[in-house]
């Protein structure tokens, strides 16, 4: 019997366990007692900050919460309109119906099943304020077309970013394409952590404003509230350990990328027999996620299930069919989302695979089509 390889590793964070203790520590026994919002979250900012390019980086609870402050900083609100992919993860859509807005779900392309800009430009009516694009699995959302459609149309552009912290589009990162962009940091993401987090993203003073009061119950200064804000403050531990991991980000995502590109190579061939790999190249690519399309899915996955190989199925029921979105939807089909439901299959790819497991994986996939 194989040894078992993981979908997501038991061991993600082993190399950090100590660096983790001693951060509690640190953080725990200093004598500030600072434990939000501290040094260790402004020094993150301003490193991503740094990285990316940008003027504002807001650090805050989650990905979700990233989500729920770009929407709320742009006054979003009971009448608006906000066009978000039917294939996606869910706070695209309840961050905007959470603060009374419709979310208007539109189909995705059906190779890289990202929001397909032509979906997205047919959407846009007199209520609509914004377009969320987001980024899935392994590519970038064509966000030369996104920011297009919302110059012509006079919309804002919230990037849905949170898988692609590290990814570059024709010499942009990721995260800088909208007037918000959002990075999560979840464990399994390309700079997790031992929790959640995330930061908010944006070239715009007073959108940068907006998100640092709405993170911290919308204070100005403690005790004084000029909005009505929200609890979705960083805390010290996870900023300190976000630091500790960002040397290293790089070099995780440069093995990503390797080992998609080798399973790419080993799996076009394929395409004729039903197996469709992601597209190929590095430009506007994140390889969170390695997803392959075949309508013999689940069979596949029984057969790396039998060689002790993990898969993972995303969003299997596209948004608009889910019980808590059904409301928005109105019985409006998505063909494409539907099709990437039924069809995704993700496969393993963290950074640490060796070599001869990143191979085992391609030779069992490619063994079910010969």
């Amino acid at each position: 019997m194989s040894t078992r390889l993981p979908f997501f590793p038991p061991d993600l964070f082993e190399e950090s366990r100590r660096a983790a203790y001693e951060i509690v520590r640190k953080v725990g026994l200093s004598e500030s007692q600072q434990f939000i919002l501290g040094p260790a979250v402004a020094r993150l900012e301003e490193t991503i900050a740094q990285a990316t390019g940008v003027r504002h980086v807001i650090a805050c609870a989650s990905g979700t919460g990233g989500l729920n402050l770009a929407v709320q900083a742009l006054n979003i609100g009971p009448g608006d309109e906000v066009v978000v992919p039917a294939f996606c993860c869910q706070p695209v859509a309840s961050s905007v119906a959470n603060r009374g807005a419709t979310p208007v779900f539109v189909d995705v392309d059906p190779w890289t099943m990202v929001i397909d800009p032509a979906s997205v430009e047919a959407a846009l009516g007199q209520r609509t304020v914004a377009i969320m694009p987001a980024h899935v699995f392994s590519v970038m959302a064509d966000m030369p077309a996104m920011r297009q459609i919302a110059e012509r149309h006079g919309v804002k552009v919230i990037e849905d970013a949170a898988v692609a912290q590290g990814a570059v589009l024709d010499g942009t990162a990721a995260g800088r394409w909208g007037d918000l962009g959002v990075f999560s940091f979840f464990q399994v993401k390309a700079l997790g952590t031992i929790g959640e987090g995330g930061v908010v993203l944006t070239d715009d003073q007073e959108l940068a404003d907006r998100c640092r009061r709405q993170r911290n119950h919308g204070q100005t200064q403690r005790f004084v509230h000029t909005d009505i804000g929200q609890n979705c403050r960083m805390d010290e531990i996870t900023a300190q350990f976000l630091l500790h991991r960002w040397p290293g980000l790089q070099q995780r995502l440069e093995r990503r990328a390797d080992i998609a590109d080798y399973y790419t190579q080993r799996f076009t061939p394929l395409r004729d027999q039903g197996l469709l790999p992601p597209p190929s190249g590095r430009d506007g690519r994140c390889y969170y996620v390695y997803s392959v399309l075949t309508d013999q899915r689940d069979e596949l996955r029984k057969h790396l299930a039998a060689q002790s190989i993990d898969t993972h199925v995303y969003y299997p029921l596209p948004l608009p069919q889910q019980p808590a979105f059904a409301r928005f939807s109105a019985g409006r089909r998505f063909p494409n989302a539907e099709s990437a439901g039924r069809r995704n299959l993700a496969l393993p790819i963290w950074p640490h695979m060796t070599d001869n497991e990143v191979e085992r994986v391609a030779n069992a996939v490619v063994e079910f089509y010969i």
